[in-house]
């Protein structure tokens, strides 16, 4: 019976998040992974949350629990980094974070006694790798991609410099963050425990704003100022790893610093990528085949096996040359920095690239291209009052007439209908 009881617990969560634009499909690795991560009882409690964030007295009144309680209750979340805390004008606010980037990913980003670590990886491998229905939905579930890859900046022509916008420079994410955390890579180690990670630097994982100081706050990221972090990423670009940030344009909440064969990224662009699931850079790279001497560096420095040779005499492999697939190159840059001969160069790519405002932007894009938007207007545990309603509503407003009519059909509220009939 109370294995039942705990199942029943771990079922409502399971629903709790799949609430949220990014979905955990259901499996029997799924419970297990919840179960190590949540006690039952903590299980129930943040399967009530509101999907947007919350204060002590909302989850008070929802759970029917005293203030002091309550604080107790989600501090400890928070202390394992289950929820994310934050102040907003004085008064603390708590959310939780999707499973990635989130608290899948905050529970391998440190070194931990009180969890079972190389389990939790295998039951990861097992969740994303093999069954893989997570890792489609994360990946190619909606239109609007959750991650985004940023050009290394070193290989940048001065025509390049010139015409490429800020917020698709890492440098920039840096440099204007508010706070800066550096967390040990999730994904190299889950390999670790697996015994298949690569010699990639480990300390390298970059949080920033207000997800980088929660994590600091307690103890699952390093503060670090920006010229330390500066240290960090041209190191990245040194050990030839893809920068892959959250897909905003605006307060980018994380920025993985990714290996070809352990990321999960780069894994499902191997796997998927024509239909990319990560939102390439605004760059592509062109071979000068006159310069070109077969070398085949850029092929195997390629992250995700965009690069393969070309005949272009099928009995004479002497005159064999380099072919960049245009389809799923990221853009990253990498293969430019590897040519011994400078044959490689970057171009702008002629189809525009088109980037989320900031979190609450791409939340909603989600959720309308999920049929989703419901989830995050009407939550019942939140008030219609909240600041996260007149947010989410802002950014349906800002969206093309499209994605608006969307929006409206998806919600069927007159209210809606009023405020976009507006515009």
């Amino acid at each position: 019976m109370s294995h039942r009881v705990a199942k029943s617990a771990y079922k409502d969560l399971e629903e709790r998040l799949n609430r949220f634009p990014q979905g955990t499909p259901p499996s029997e690795t799924l419970y297990k992974i919840l179960s190590l991560l949540f006690s039952e009882k903590e299980a129930e409690w943040v399967a009530q949350l509101p999907i947007k964030p919350f204060t002590v007295k909302t989850a008070s009144r929802i759970w029917r629990l005293s203030l002091s309680e309550s604080e107790k209750i989600l501090d400890k979340l928070a202390g394992r980094a289950i929820l994310l805390d934050s102040m907003y004008h004085g008064v603390k606010q708590y959310v939780l974070p999707p499973p990635m980037a989130g608290f899948f990913e905050f529970s391998m980003m440190r070194t931990r006694h009180d969890l079972d670590q190389k389990l939790l990886s295998e039951l990861f491998y097992q969740y994303i790798n093999i069954e893989e229905d997570f890792v489609k939905d994360l990946f190619l579930g909606s239109e609007t991609r959750l991650g985004r890859i940023f050009v290394q900046e070193e290989v940048l022509s001065r025509d390049n410099l010139v015409s490429i916008l800020d917020f698709e420079k890492a440098s920039h994410v840096i440099e204007t963050a508010s706070h800066i955390g550096i967390s040990m890579c999730y994904c190299r180690h889950k390999k670790a425990h697996l015994g298949t990670a690569c010699d990639a630097p480990m300390d390298i994982c970059m949080t920033f704003n207000n997800v980088a100081n929660s994590l600091i706050n307690h103890q699952f990221a390093r503060r670090v100022e920006i010229s330390e972090c500066m240290d960090l990423l041209h190191q990245a670009y040194q050990y030839n790893l893809v920068q892959c940030g959250e897909n905003v344009r605006n307060k980018v909440s994380f920025i993985c610093n990714c290996c070809g064969c352990c990321c999960e990224a780069m894994i499902a662009a191997k796997k998927f990528g024509m239909l990319h699931p990560v939102q390439t850079t605004s760059f592509i790279p062109k071979i000068n085949t006159e310069k070109c001497t077969g070398c085949g560096k850029c092929l195997k420095v390629c992250p995700i096996n965009a690069i393969d040779w070309e005949l272009a005499n099928n009995e004479n492999e002497t005159d064999k040359k380099v072919r960049i697939n245009q389809e799923i190159c990221l853009g990253c840059g990498i293969c430019v920095r590897e040519c011994p001969n400078q044959s490689i160069t970057l171009e702008k790519r002629k189809e525009e690239i088109i980037t989320p405002v900031n979190s609450v932007h791409r939340i909603v894009l989600m959720a309308i291209e999920k049929g989703k938007l419901q989830e995050l207007i009407f939550d019942n545990q939140a008030l219609a009052s909240h600041r996260a309603m007149a947010a989410v509503l802002s950014a349906i407003l800002k969206l093309s007439p499209v994605k608006r009519l969307m929006a409206s059909q998806q919600m069927k509220s007159i209210y809606l209908d009023k405020l976009l009939s507006r515009l």
